[in-house]
């Protein structure tokens, strides 16, 4: 049905408007605002101080550990969460029998909260009765500190990474679904089995699912938060922290709000890069196939 009269148009988009402007765009705009400011305490006194907060943001050093990390983290969502989502689909497309079990098995751990996992590694890790020293213990070994400077953010990230490997896979088989049989049967006929199958057709008819699993990977990494504060608390020595953590310990602990707000914005900006040029690599590899 095509409505003549726009007024209908209007009528029926005006509740997500409402609700886009209220909880994302506002929130945007006033966020913009709040970096140029310097505003501690959340008190109504907001002093305008231009371009200062993003000049500090250059030059903190701890910004410069929670973009690495954060970048790592990133990184390890593309190629081990998605990628690891994308490999599993294609190992499991094929079989017939027990096909649900896989399934429920491999997106179980997406149903558990990000708190519990945090809570149940930083028991895995802790030195007096965690389970990795209950192990180093019965083999005969001594006893390790695992969450040190140097291995912070690698042992922090493993929980977040597979969390969410089965959230990819189960988008993955899905997308994978959808290809017809058709184009496989007749790759079979031209001799077109096995890995060059999932290489020459699965992958490059799914190439639009992966452009949308990159960006999911991508916004994901960067709203990562709840593990890590649990586990690590960005520690120690702010080895492990991201720019999540970071900003969250500005704007409530070290309560400058508006620095906390530029962080936000470099965050944004940052997704937004890494999307553009991971979907512009996708096209590529698209176009080349």
């Amino acid at each position: 049905m095509i409505f003549r009269d726009k007024r209908y148009i209007v009528l029926f988009l005006a509740p997500t408007i409402l609700l886009l402007f209220t909880f994302l765009l506002y929130p945007l705009i006033q966020s913009v605002y709040y970096s140029f400011t310097e505003w501690y305490n959340f008190s109504n006194t907001k002093t305008f101080i231009g371009l200062d907060n993003y000049k500090d943001l250059v030059n903190d050093p701890i910004v410069g550990i929670a973009l690495k990390n954060t970048l790592i983290l990133i990184l390890g969502a593309v190629f081990l969460q998605a990628g690891g989502g994308l490999l599993l689909a294609l190992l499991t497309d094929s079989i017939k029998r027990g096909f649900k079990f896989f399934r429920t098995v491999f997106f179980f751990p997406i149903v558990i909260s990000g708190t519990a996992i945090g809570l149940m590694f930083s028991l895995i890790y802790n030195y007096d009765y965690g389970l990795l020293n209950a192990i180093v213990r019965a083999l005969g070994w001594s006893e390790q500190v695992w969450l040190t400077e140097n291995s912070a953010i690698y042992l922090v990230l493993v929980p977040i990474l597979w969390q969410y490997v089965g959230f990819y896979f189960v988008i993955f088989l899905t997308g994978m679904s959808k290809i017809p049989e058709d184009i496989y049967e007749s790759a079979v006929l031209d001799g077109i089995t096995g890995w060059r199958k999932s290489v020459y057709i699965t992958i490059p008819l799914l190439r639009d699912v992966i452009a949308s699993c990159l960006t999911l990977a991508t916004a994901g990494a960067l709203k990562v938060f709840d593990v890590v504060y649990i586990v690590t608390k960005g520690g120690p020595l702010n080895s492990s922290e991201l720019l999540s953590t970071y900003m969250y310990a500005k704007a409530f602990n070290g309560q400058n709000a508006g620095y906390a707000s530029t962080i936000v914005i470099a965050m944004m900006v940052l997704g937004i890069v890494i999307t553009v040029l991971l979907n512009r690599l996708v096209k590529k590899e698209a176009v080349s196939y």
